[in-house]
């Protein structure tokens, strides 16, 4: 039997999406950079090209361009990762004689907003590097992009184990990869994260065979450690996972593509140990396979940069700078349960955006300890807000300061949220599937 988490429970929203957004879908790819959220590709009845941002303060959805000689084609069960500006894409083609011969990267420029050719700073050529595949995984560390694993046609799973180096734009094979060695071996449709300088691997297909095996890759001293504890999930295929403060969140997935889970497990690196987190009465998350997870929020965003990271260190806001997401959960008595136990779920619903007239008053949200004076109380009047009121845990962000942020980075002050998009059962014809899962352990 699996143990229990003594951590706080979590709350689940479906957020229905407008009919400008992307339609739904499974083995697509997604990221978060900069507050937005980017999903690329994937399947509905057939293989999909589109290419999307999420606003996350708008609740707006903006297609992106995917034409070009730069850009991808249609793919699926492909990855994306962020760094620095650029979004980089792997894998993921529809296998053809020609495929072989085709480099599967693609790298597009956030701020110009096209796709550009992926050409590196040494003029020597590329001697090695990866083929097409499809469910691998990809994560940054550092100022690389591990790939590892994935299904290659006529060869099956793969265990290669490749880094791509963003300054130079060159592969290099990593070692402890070769057969016979420690490690998860062949594998694909599994799901990794990095955390400080490693990355953690679980599950996945090997062969055809759906695995429960943990393993931690050390980028410093390039081993594989393999971590066995005594509960956890089941076998997994198609599940994803994201970081969270000083801890992994998993979700999702199933035994078979037929068989997909709503569990959300959650592994902390500090006490080295698996929890199942407890959802609240009457928030029953999606079951869901091939979907892609996001989050957002200053406790997602993982350090990846070196060992020496406090566990569960977070981004220090400048002294005296207000926060522009006040964030704030306390108990709240459950008296807005109907008889029948029915949840209201409002909690990410901005009532202002950029370019909105529509304000709300929302001067008795700021009633604690931390409550404003003088200039900030006054602006508080004329804010975005976000309200769960099963968590009684609220946020609020004025429109001066979206606009006016000396560190640039808006990420930094969004309230802690996780977002799954898509995935399968699949709704065929009808916008994308989304959920947002908060946990109340702030």
């Amino acid at each position: 039997m699996p143990v229990m988490s003594q951590s706080s429970p979590c709350l689940w929203t479906r957020l229905p999406q407008s009919s400008q957004s992307p339609c739904d879908r499974y083995k697509h790819a997604c990221c978060s950079y900069d507050g937005d959220v980017y999903i690329l590709g994937g399947r509905e009845n057939s293989c999909l090209k589109d290419f999307w941002r999420y606003s996350v303060v708008c609740n707006e959805w903006t297609e992106l361009s995917c034409a070009g000689d730069a850009a991808p084609e249609e793919l699926e069960e492909h990855s994306m990762v962020a760094h620095e500006g650029f979004l980089y894409v792997f894998g993921g083609m529809l296998d053809s004689a020609y495929t072989m011969w085709r480099s599967p990267l693609w790298v597009f420029d956030i701020a110009k907003k096209k796709w550009v050719h992926c050409k590196g700073k040494t003029s020597s050529p590329q001697t090695q590097m990866p083929t097409n595949r499809k469910g691998h995984s990809a994560v940054v560390i550092g100022s690389s992009m591990l790939v590892y694993g994935g299904f290659v046609d006529m060869k099956g799973s793969s265990q290669e184990f490749w880094s791509l180096d963003f300054d130079t734009m060159a592969w290099s094979l990593l070692t402890g990869c070769q057969e016979g060695s420690v490690g998860p071996g062949p594998r694909h449709s599994h799901s990794a994260m990095a955390h400080q300088s490693c990355m953690y691997l679980f599950g996945g297909l090997k062969g055809l065979r759906e695995q429960r095996d943990f393993w931690r890759w050390n980028s410093s001293s390039h081993t594989w450690s393999s971590l066995k504890t005594k509960s956890g999930p089941s076998r997994l295929m198609g599940h994803s996972a994201v970081a969270y403060r000083d801890s992994m969140l998993l979700f999702g997935g199933g035994e078979s593509q037929n068989s997909p889970n709503n569990c959300l497990w959650r592994y902390s690196f500090t006490s080295q140990s698996w929890g199942q987190v407890a959802t609240l009465p009457g928030s029953n998350p999606p079951d869901r396979i091939h979907h892609c997870c996001a989050g957002l929020g200053p406790s997602y965003k993982s350090n990846t940069s070196s060992l020496c990271s406090s566990p569960g260190l977070q981004p220090r806001l400048q002294e005296g700078k207000p926060k522009p997401f006040k964030n704030k959960c306390y108990p709240a008595p459950l008296t807005f349960l109907g008889s029948e136990g029915a949840i209201e779920l409002e909690t990410f619903s901005p009532d202002k955006c950029y370019g909105s007239k529509t304000l709300r008053d929302v001067s008795e949200l700021d009633n604690s300890k931390e409550s404003s004076t003088g200039k900030d109380a006054q602006r508080i009047g004329n804010c975005l807000t976000f309200e769960n009121k099963a968590l009684r845990k609220q946020w609020s962000y004025t429109e001066e300061e979206l606009f006016d942020q000396e560190d640039g980075d808006i990420s930094q002050h969004l309230p802690d949220l996780l977002l799954v998009l898509g995935g399968k059962p699949c709704t065929r014809h009808r916008p994308i599937s989304m959920w947002q899962m908060t946990l109340t352990d702030c």
